[in-house]
């Protein structure tokens, strides 16, 4: 009896080990079946995006490193193109392209679409409250400027989806053909700006001519405008400001707090899985932290050139300047405030953030210059 219990046993489990090699097959001829549907959802997505900046800039660099990142962790599901500014629509009008679809999304900034909303300059342009750009990224992200700011897009009936990062350092006052020693010799100049900054020299007397980026030098060159800014040592070399100008103003609040924008087209983006969102969340992230890491190494160097073989004189901006630019801010947004119910309450945002970040900030951060001059100062 227990020989053919055995037996039974042993035939049971054979027909067990039938029934699960059985199952397995099915299993496995049915993971097979749908992995046929899935090899056509892994197709590569192609997007085509254009940016704000001429292709020989720093900015058409990031942007280009901002798309490769997203293209080597895509693992070829999702493929990213960036073309320069012009190629498919103007500077200016990179918002409204990526809207209606033209274009897949788009690279920038912000305050580029003052025309559409004055709130909408207050992410790149202004004071901010002594925020560094960082900060005003935290604030975006942390403190409620990312609804903000999909909110002012809703209300103007921009179907896009908006990332932003790349936090910029402090922008100079701009380019002169001679040394800005006071406020008033600001009054009467060809500026260009952008931004809430049209507003703030605007009021302090210049005229403003908010030119796109690849256009400022040859209106410098002749002598369309008297003195400009765009944004850094790098990109003002190689967009050949030193051939035309050979004064700088170091230190500015006009634009003490910008970043980038990447822009999509939201069905496009809606259209995508989780998993390739994702990767375009994570990408946005680690170029933020690349191109800080960049623009300190390559910021750094263009400085010297400038000034060693351009032969640039570099001043800093005078605090009487500086203190007339805040006076002038309050103006500003006392108008605007006024005018526009959304600009109040992102005003309001921002301030309320910077009061809490900046006591943090000033309260517990070492001044490093003086650890800088105890080492190379006495040079």
């Amino acid at each position: 009896m227990e020989f053919i219990k055995s037996k039974d046993a042993a035939a049971s489990g054979q027909g067990t080990r039938r029934s699960f090699l059985g199952r397995a097959a099915a299993a496995t001829a049915g993971a097979t079946a749908l992995g046929f549907p899935m090899v056509s959802r892994a197709q590569t997505v192609s997007f085509r995006f254009q940016s704000t900046w001429p292709a020989k800039d720093i900015f058409s660099e990031y942007a280009n490193d901002f798309a490769k990142k997203i293209n080597d962790m895509a693992g070829g599901r999702l493929r990213i193109e960036v073309l320069p500014a012009g190629a498919v629509v103007p500077a200016f009008q990179l918002l409204d392209a990526v809207n209606k679809g033209t274009l897949d999304g788009g690279h920038g900034v912000v305050a580029y679409h003052y025309g559409k909303n004055s709130a909408l300059a207050l992410w790149g342009s202004g004071p901010a409250f002594g925020l560094e750009a960082n900060q005003v990224l935290s604030w975006h992200y942390y403190g409620g400027g990312k609804q903000l700011l999909e909110d002012i897009y809703k209300s103007l009936g921009m179907n896009v989806v908006s990332y932003l990062y790349g936090p910029m350092p402090t922008q100079p006052l701009g380019w002169f053909k001679k040394p800005i020693a006071k406020a008033e010799d600001l009054k009467g100049l060809k500026y260009r700006t952008v931004g809430l900054a049209v507003d703030i020299f605007a009021e302090m007397g210049a005229a403003v001519n908010p030119l796109p980026g690849g256009e400022i030098v040859p209106a410098l060159d002749r002598g369309l405008i008297d003195a400009a800014e765009f944004n850094n040592a790098t990109s003002d070399r190689i967009l050949g400001f030193p051939d035309v100008a050979k004064n700088c103003m170091l230190q500015s609040f006009h634009q003490s707090g910008e970043q980038f924008e990447v822009l999509f087209n939201k069905p496009k983006y809606d259209a995508l899985p989780a998993e390739l969102k994702a990767v375009i969340d994570y990408s946005v992230q680690a170029a933020s932290a690349d191109m800080s890491w960049k623009a300190a190494d390559r910021y750094s160097k263009d400085y010297i050139e400038l000034r060693t073989k351009d032969k640039v004189n570099f001043y800093k901006t005078p605090d009487a300047v500086l203190r007339a630019q805040l006076e002038v801010w309050d103006k500003v947004v006392a108008k605007k405030s006024a005018e526009n119910a959304a600009f109040k309450q992102v005003f309001e945002s921002m301030r309320g953030f910077a009061q809490r970040v900046g006591r943090w900030h000033f309260d517990t951060n070492v001044d490093f210059r003086m650890a800088w001059n105890h080492y190379f100062g006495k040079r």
